[in-house]
């Protein structure tokens, strides 16, 4: 985290296709801490943050449906968003609608979208069904939990200890699993009757990774969608093979891929924004010229909920 250096660089004006935003709000991902760290490539040196809500400064030339001053939120590429002002691709901007506040719109934006492509896209979540969420109170499990409630699932959590248990229960986790005192797969059997859940949504990887495959039922679908704790071993096809399984893969940037599909999955998380299905926990914002600081944080597991930084 040493290396997140506060300093000062020249925004310049926005080229054909750009606009230029002064950041009002600044979302912090685990995906920051994969580019810090290496463990996603990225050329050095650079600035880091996947998601911003800001207001529109300076527009490109010829470019229309845009104007000074529109509140936007962006997420994903390009990487750049701890930053005061910044440029962007016009055409990754979403308008963030009046009824969302601007520190709720950083905080949700990358994350509910990828909850959108976990529980919409990937795996259509439906009532009857029954899925795992590891670390359900951290800031995309929180999101998992309320939204696959609001689809009516039976939801079970695994979390690190009792405070974050009452989270996930708060965001509609019916099955809290204490993983540090509790084994992960016995429960969830006893849970399930011995079925098995329909999917696994597993953030965490390396440690995870076996006890995701046990809970699964037979055409279950494991879903991996991040390394907190390094990556899975190598998987190998008989894994898959003795529960005729699914294993995906999937990356937010590949579900946002066109417009269509942005404004789409966007829209969906403000609209559940307005009506009450998805809130978020904003309990941890730091000075933007304190990133670091907030990177340690969500590295020692200090924080739950969403992580802002502010301009």
């Amino acid at each position: 985290a040493q290396a997140l250096r506060w300093e000062d660089v020249e925004v310049g004006e926005p080229g054909d296709g750009e606009i230029r935003i002064r950041n009002t709000a600044i979302g912090v991902n685990f995906i920051d801490v994969y580019f810090r760290k290496g463990v996603y490539p990225a050329p050095l040196p650079f600035t880091p943050g996947m998601e911003a809500v800001g207001v529109v400064t300076a527009v490109g030339p010829g470019l229309t449906g845009r104007k000074v001053g529109d509140v936007v939120a962006y997420a994903g590429k390009p990487m750049g968003s701890y930053a005061e002002e910044q440029i962007i691709p016009a055409d990754v901007a979403v308008p963030v609608p009046p009824s969302v506040n601007h520190k709720t719109a950083a905080a949700i934006m990358l994350k509910g979208m990828t909850v959108h492509m976990l529980v919409r896209r990937i795996f259509k979540v439906e009532t009857g069904h029954t899925v795992l969420v590891h670390a359900a109170a951290g800031g995309v499990g929180s999101l998992l939990c309320q939204w696959a409630n609001a689809l009516g699932a039976t939801v079970i959590g695994t979390v690190s200890n009792e405070e974050k248990a009452t989270h996930a229960h708060f965001d509609g986790c019916h099955h809290m699993i204490i993983y540090t005192k509790e084994d992960v797969a016995t429960r969830v059997k006893e849970i399930t009757g011995g079925k098995g859940v329909n999917v696994v949504y597993d953030s965490v990887g390396k440690d995870t990774y076996k006890a995701s495959l046990e809970c699964l039922a037979s055409r279950g679908f494991l879903v991996s969608f991040g390394q907190s704790s390094g990556s899975p071993d190598p998987i190998s096809m008989g894994d898959l093979a003795s529960k005729s399984l699914f294993l995906t893969r999937p990356s937010v940037m590949h579900y946002t891929g066109t417009r269509d599909e942005l404004l789409e999955a966007a829209g969906e998380v403000f609209a559940n924004v307005a009506n009450g299905v998805l809130h978020t926990r904003v309990k941890h914002t730091y000075p933007l010229s304190e990133a670091a600081r907030a990177h340690a944080d969500l590295e020692a597991r200090k924080t739950s909920g969403s992580v802002l930084l502010i301009p």
